[in-house]
């Protein structure tokens, strides 16, 4: 028998916030990502009554030259629109001026939570 006292619970695990998106403000890719960012703004979750950057879907994009990939997430991993909403974004996307190819890679880590929204779409659903 031991006389060790037991060892302390584990602390819970630290979730990762991710900012709030926003396009680079400089660089190569800055033109092309506020234009990717307005068409983006066009197209809305059809559950919810706002389009999918101020919800907060929007996590950021990455380059390969004139490809890119879209980081988002969706409010719940089991929406039923997944896969015709990120058809739509891709397509959005790739009517963008130098965007060869985009690609869209769905997110779960970290999860969306309100918070990601912008200050409009707090607003609006009465978070702020």
């Amino acid at each position: 028998m031991s006389d060790a006292a037991p060892a302390p619970p584990a602390p819970p695990p630290t979730v990762v916030a991710v900012p709030p998106f926003a396009p680079t403000p400089t660089g190569p890719y800055a033109e092309r990502e506020k234009l990717m960012t307005e068409k983006l703004k066009q197209i809305y979750d059809p559950e919810i009554p706002m389009n999918i950057v101020d919800l907060g879907l929007i996590y950021g994009f990455e380059w390969q030259g004139d490809d890119v990939k879209l980081k988002m997430t969706l409010t719940a991993p089991g929406c039923p629109v997944a896969g015709i909403l990120a058809e739509e974004i891709k397509a959005a996307l790739e009517k963008v001026p130098a965007v060869h190819s985009a690609t869209i890679d769905m997110v779960w880590e970290p999860p969306w939570t309100p918070d990601r929204m912008s200050d409009f779409a707090k607003r609006q659903f009465g978070y702020a």
